[in-house]
């Protein structure tokens, strides 16, 4: 902020997040907002998110249009108060600008950059930043079926800043090797357990969604003693039913007008769903050996809608801190699976919430997950 005048500025959602596409303005010029109401939406590669104002004040300009694709921290709006002159603003614009040019020169984002780690006979797409320095146990973030690591975007940075942070695409997933062997949680927990060995890992943090729930309670089943926390948002592993409407419709459609209905059933707000997520998907799915790993993953993992694999005893049983994190509005899998577990679980459902919390409820799940690795 440079005296009233506010930068709007194209935010960074993730770690690997280097631009964003202004999708729409919610505000329009002259307008007064306060602080948090919804300015813009930006979409991103794999979600579009409300960008919230930083203060109150009054929209003097929209520096980008609709349908324009920035970089992170390019300025595309500026918020002052009535009485700032429209010369000052100008030459904050001007100022503003040369200096970002200036960082950006300088700049190295090689930090954050995902690379591939070689796992036995596999390449597993890796990113590991975050506070190496620090003591305590990293926190190691577990995907869901079709996902990679950037499903974690919104919640990396928020965590990087107290902890290591390491995500990674599983096999059959991203970037990763195609080959997933069985496809089994089992196996896939192996590899994970294989990961951490090449990278000096011991004891971790785990926040684990979906399927990748599944992976983190085997992984707990095989190595209990290298859990240092559990963090289960929309979980597989428990027991109840699965929607094969999307499994099988995630691996099968190969048009964006087959698979965008499916991508939504995802999310509470349909219209989070991006095209760029959309394209993404079915990009990926051209891989050769990728709709092989996905069918092989879903056959080991899933039966006429129910899940194979039920893990429950192995959370009930696990004695160091768990929680749940659930959407009320899970279209894949149900939140009533958290039902009747131990007291010493924690549960947390969210209202308008989906199958993604992570993404759509991402401060209320960093939260969670600050309080897990400051235990």
């Amino acid at each position: 902020m440079s005296g009233t005048i506010t930068p709007i500025t194209m935010p960074k959602f993730g770690l690997a997040m280097t631009e964003g596409k202004l999708a729409g303005w919610l505000a329009q010029p002259g307008q007064a907002v306060s602080q948090g109401q919804e300015l813009a939406e930006i979409e991103t590669t794999k979600i579009t998110n409300v960008y919230e104002s930083p203060a109150a004040g009054t929209l003097r300009r929209q520096l980008a249009p609709a349908g324009e694709t920035l970089p992170v921290g390019a300025l595309i709006g500026v918020l002052a108060e009535e009485s700032v002159p429209e010369t000052d603003i100008d030459s904050f614009i001007a100022s503003f600008q040369d200096s970002a040019a200036e960082t950006q020169a300088g700049e190295d984002s090689s930090e954050a950059e995902p690379h591939l780690v070689e796992v036995g006979a596999r390449s597993l797409r890796v990113q590991d930043t975050g506070a190496t320095g620090k003591e305590g146990d990293p926190l190691l973030f577990i995907h869901g079926f079709g996902g990679d690591l950037t499903n974690w975007m919104m919640n990396q940075g928020a965590l990087a800043d107290k902890t290591r942070v390491i995500a990674f695409d599983l096999p059959g997933h991203g970037e990763s090797s195609k080959d997933v062997g069985d496809g089994s949680p089992a196996t896939l927990a192996a590899i994970t357990r294989e990961l951490l060995d090449t990278l000096g890992v011991g004891r971790v943090h785990v926040a684990a969604h979906s399927l990748g729930a599944a992976i983190a309670l085997e992984l707990t089943k095989a190595v209990p003693d290298r859990i240092a926390s559990l963090t289960l948002v929309a979980p597989a592993g428990l027991g109840g039913p699965v929607s094969m409407a999307f499994i099988d419709g995630f691996i099968t459609a190969d048009r964006r007008k087959t698979l965008e209905p499916v991508l939504q059933m995802l999310v509470h707000d349909k219209g989070l769903i991006s095209r760029q997520m959309v394209e993404g998907i079915i990009r990926f799915k051209r891989l050769d050996g990728a709709v092989a790993g996905l069918t092989t993953i879903a056959r080991a993992s899933f039966d006429h809608g129910a899940q194979k694999d039920n893990l429950r005893s192995v959370l009930e049983g696990f004695t160091g801190p768990a929680h749940v994190i659930w959407g009320e509005d899970d279209e894949i899998l149900s939140p009533k699976d958290a039902q009747n577990l131990p007291d010493h679980i924690g549960v947390t459902l969210l209202p308008q919430t989906g199958h993604m919390p992570q993404m759509e409820k991402s401060a209320d799940v960093n939260a969670r997950l600050a309080e897990a690795v400051g235990q």
